[in-house]
């Protein structure tokens, strides 16, 4: 927000230097970003009259001047055509410094001495918009009666300093002079001067006039409007103009600079329409109708959707609520009569638009933070006030003031002490209340109580945190002393589930993988890429209402893409190996659209490729985290079909009879999909299922004192076959004294029936409190081999 420091001075004393004020508002909320200072590179320019003018001897388009600048009379040549006896000009002296650090010297000019330069408009940087006679290839004539001699600076305004404040989105109020103003009076304990507004006279009845029909009192709580006729448009009043520039807005013409000068000075933006394009002279606020379109004053033909709000007339929308005018309404050279707007639009719904259609403005970015519903009425009593005072129009009787919000007073009861409490300082109350009333809140005393009558315009207090915050920016956030915490903090424990997570990581870790975190929203097209190509089996997703595009409009329900999606950025980077795993979380909606959460799930992804990494590395990997849970022995793998997965090469995993997840070499279709031309091999597991499973009950075992005894044993089974059922069974029958099965040869050829398969297992027998002899051990592996040929029909190899 643009401030410039003369405009504030009209509604607080300020004594003290710009810097000084910039420190003082800074430290006390209100954050100053740069201080301007303008016409900073004019000097030595003054107010002249030309007393005579005379042609040069030596040069037909040049002419000799004398020109009064009041303590002297200065001979100036110049070939401007556009100057007349007795006109006052602004004179750049000899030692005089211009925009850009032109300096002005004593010459000649085809031999005639000449002391300065008389300016233009451009030469002083100056625009037709800031001062209607600049002339851009002529000396500027000046209109007003000016004191010879006087610094051109003063006599048009031209200096000043500016100061640019960094408005928090809390304080609405702050984006307007007379809030800074007030913002300045407390931060230098001195009076806040309130802007003197009258309801000027009128004339005749404003219903004979115009009506107002507000179709939403949702999105517009409140809208005001006054109409005035007899319009005579043309140029602000130079100060006007000034102030308007100086804060960073162009001047236009007076009835558009009155609606922008009272947004800057209240913080209400306004808005102004040619009541004669208004069909039946009516204004509605509704929402737009479907395929409805406004050109916007920028020129910019926009297609507007049903749910946003728009002012119109009995036809057509003529305005974005909140947002910006349309051409068909706007003022012109021939508008005669006028409806002006003040009106309050819900922030959200002016946010939305504006984003939507790209158009942000000065009014809109008000709006959006919310504005006082009180404000309404008393920017349009401004606006109305000021078009009489320059004499812009005739104002019409009455305002026709349309209000569905509520303008109920809020009130806080707090006990005084427990501000000091949440600021850690012991003030009395008196001073308390003294800071909260130069505040312009309403304080009264009841005992150890406080009540505090809001302003309306601080919607940002809410409660008694709000009130101490607004005491200790006044009283000083530097004068706080410093204390350490009351209390010692302890520190917290993990949880079984983090120290678990924790351990899954180490073990993986230790594996040779490295940990990657991916987004938790995806692309609805990474189903496809991953091989769910049938519309029916497609995983159901949560869609984002609001995504910063497609490739994040869904919650995703699998890591596998993200996975996949790191493996080829590494593979196209020509990482040779590249072995990695993520812990995180997926989102599994129980029907769309949503009536409840969606089930979140922890699961553990792991993907890798290299030279020499197969399908039993993974499962090996899978196997030592398995261990380290203490579910290896419940665990199964069973062959397994998956549209990620190759066919032949998947397995999944159950323990206890869970189902876990699935594991395998990726499709090679799937690899295609993300430009892979290499073996991947992917797991996805439930993590969240591993950690319910998990045993991590250690137990001590004694070290072994006596020999173990060592067989083993070749059979021929089936094909179809696991190892699991296998082994299974060995461990079942096995008994006290089997201590350990191991697989060590896998053999299908020439020596073994078509459709069958030799295993070779290792069995480690041991007992706890004796040597075994050879009967114990052969009892217990002729049992072992029964009943692999009862339940699988193996046979002894």
């Amino acid at each position: 927000m643009l401030a410039p420091v003369k405009w504030l001075k009209e509604y607080v004393n300020i004594n003290v230097s710009t810097e000084e004020l910039a420190d003082s508002m800074t430290l006390t909320g209100s954050n100053v970003e740069t201080i301007t200072r303008l016409a900073e590179d004019i000097s030595g320019v003054v107010v002249g009259k030309i007393l005579s003018i005379e042609k040069h001897p030596n040069a037909d388009k040049l002419v000799i001047c004398q020109v009064d600048v009041g303590d002297e009379v200065v001979q100036i040549v110049t070939g401007a055509s556009n100057i007349k006896e007795g006109q006052l000009v602004p004179v750049a002296l000899h030692g005089s410094i211009l925009p850009g650090g032109i300096k002005i010297k004593r010459s000649k000019l085809r031999g005639i001495e000449s002391h300065g330069m008389m300016c233009s408009g451009d030469e002083l940087n100056l625009k037709k918009a800031d001062y209607p006679t600049a002339e851009e290839y002529g000396i500027m004539i000046l209109q007003e009666d000016y004191s010879l001699g006087m610094d051109i600076k003063d006599a048009l305004d031209l200096g000043g300093d500016v100061i640019d404040f960094e408005i928090t989105p809390n304080r609405p109020d702050c984006l307007s002079i007379v809030g800074l103003a007030r913002e300045a009076a407390v931060t230098l304990d001195t009076k806040f001067i309130h802007p003197a507004i009258r309801e000027p006279q009128g004339v005749d009845d404003i219903n004979r006039y115009a009506k107002v029909k507000v179709m939403d009192g949702e999105l517009c709580p409140r809208y005001c409007a006054k109409v005035v006729k007899d319009i005579k448009v043309g140029p602000s009043p130079q100060w006007m103009r000034r102030r308007l520039a100086a804060a960073g807005v162009r001047p236009i013409n007076n009835i558009v600079d009155i609606t922008n000068y009272v947004m800057l000075e209240l913080g209400q933006p306004m808005h102004a329409f040619d009541l004669e394009k208004l069909e039946e002279k009516t204004v509605v606020v509704r929402r737009a109708r479907p395929d409805e379109r406004i050109t916007t004053l920028d020129g910019m033909d926009r297609k507007l959707d049903v749910d946003m709000l728009v002012i119109a007339d009995a036809k057509k929308p003529v305005a974005v609520a909140g947002v910006m005018g349309g051409m068909n309404s706007e003022i012109t050279q021939h508008t005669k009569d006028i409806l002006l707007e003040s009106a309050v639009f819900e922030g959200g719904s002016v946010r939305k638009t504006a984003k939507a259609l790209g158009l942000r403005s000065e009014a809109s970015t008000r709006f959006e933070k919310g504005l006082d519903i009180h404000n309404a009425f008393y920017a349009i009593q401004r606006a109305a006030q000021l078009i009489d005072e320059l004499g812009a129009g005739t104002i019409v009787e009455g305002t026709i003031d349309m209000c569905s919000g509520t303008l109920d007073e809020r009130i806080i009861r707090v006990k005084w002490q427990k501000i000091n409490r949440l600021l850690g300082i012991d003030l009395p109350c008196e001073e308390i209340c003294d800071i909260l009333t130069r505040l312009d809140f309403k304080v009264t005393r009841q005992d150890e109580y406080i009540k505090v009558l809001i302003p309306s315009y601080r919607q940002d207090v809410e409660g008694v945190a709000d009130l101490a915050e607004e005491v200790a920016r006044i009283y000083g956030y530097n004068n706080i002393p410093i204390t350490l915490l009351e209390h010692t903090p302890s520190r917290a424990a993990k949880t079984d589930k983090h120290k678990l997570t924790d351990l899954a990581k180490e073990v993986l870790v230790g594996e040779g993988l490295y940990e990657v975190v991916t987004y938790s929203f995806t692309s609805p097209k990474v189903y496809s890429a991953i091989g769910f190509d049938d519309p029916i089996n497609m995983p159901l997703a949560v869609k984002i209402s609001n995504p910063l595009g497609e490739d994040q409009s869904i919650m995703r329900t699998t890591l596998i893409s993200n996975i996949l999606e790191i493996l080829s950025r590494n593979s196209n980077r020509s990482v040779e190996r590249c072995k990695i795993f993520e812990i995180n979380r997926i989102f599994l909606p129980k029907w769309l659209p949503l009536e409840e959460l969606p089930v979140e799930k922890d699961m553990l992804c792991i993907g890798e490729y290299g030279e020499c990494i197969d399908f039993y590395d993974l499962k090996g990997q899978i196997e030592v985290l398995l261990e380290e849970f203490g579910v290896l022995e419940e665990a199964e793998f069973v062959p397994y079909s998956h549209p990620t997965f190759h066919p032949g090469r998947t397995a999944f995993l159950k323990v206890s009879g869970k189902d876990i997840g699935v594991f395998g070499e990726v499709h090679p279709k799937v690899l295609t999909n993300y430009q892979l031309d290499i073996p991947v091999f992917l797991a996805e597991l439930d993590f969240d299922m591993l950690v319910d499973l998990a045993n991590m009950d250690k137990k001590y075992k004694q070290l072994p004192k006596h020999p173990a005894v060592i067989r083993d044993l070749a059979i021929l089974v089936d094909k179809k076959v696991l190892n699991g059922q296998i082994e299974g069974i060995i461990r079942k029958y096995g008994g006290n004294i089997l201590e350990d099965v191991k697989l060590f040869d896998i053999y299908e050829g020439n020596q073994v029936p078509e459709g069958f398969k030799s295993m070779a297992y290792s069995l480690t027998y041991r007992s706890k409190d004796r040597t075994l002899k050879d009967e114990e051990v052969n009892k217990v592996q002729e049992k072992i081999i029964q009943k692999l040929g009862e339940e699988i029909n193996a046979t002894l190899r």
